[in-house]
């Protein structure tokens, strides 16, 4: 499946799309270079789902943001890049929150990929020469 954005306008049509593709998937690994829009993709989806855009930020130095979406439901946005060993990701309670039915949303999954489920759906996002970004998975 794929969608593609044209433009950062285009993001509100894009992400209902991705949420009505992608179903009861709860766990959403993002592959993507830097700079291809993986956090501006999270933040879009998360406005979506209610939560205040102010309160969305790539959780570089956290690791791990919680948000709550406006039916208050619990969303984890993970950022995987300054991860360089599994412990690390075992240490901030990584199954905790991969077990937890909540919307997990990870970006750099690749420092962690043997830790993820079978379950995780893997996304792409591919940036064409027109500048729009595909999403595919």
């Amino acid at each position: 499946m794929e969608v593609t954005i044209r433009d950062l306008a285009d993001l509100e049509r894009a992400t209902g799309e991705f949420m009505d593709k992608i179903g009861d998937s709860t766990l959403v690994a993002f592959y993507a270079p830097m700079g291809a829009g993986k956090t501006t993709f999270i933040t879009a989806l998360c406005k979506r789902l209610g939560v205040r855009e102010d309160a969305v930020s790539s959780p570089t130095f956290a690791i791990v943001n919680e948000y709550r979406t406006a039916a208050r439901d619990t969303v984890y946005h993970f950022d995987f890049y300054r991860i360089t060993k599994e412990a690390e990701a075992l240490d901030i309670g990584l199954y905790d929150y991969l077990d937890s039915g909540c919307l997990c949303l990870m970006e750099w999954p690749e420092n962690i990929e043997e830790l993820l489920p079978e379950e995780t759906l893997k996304v792409s996002i591919t940036v064409n020469p027109d500048s729009s970004r595909t999403l595919r998975w």
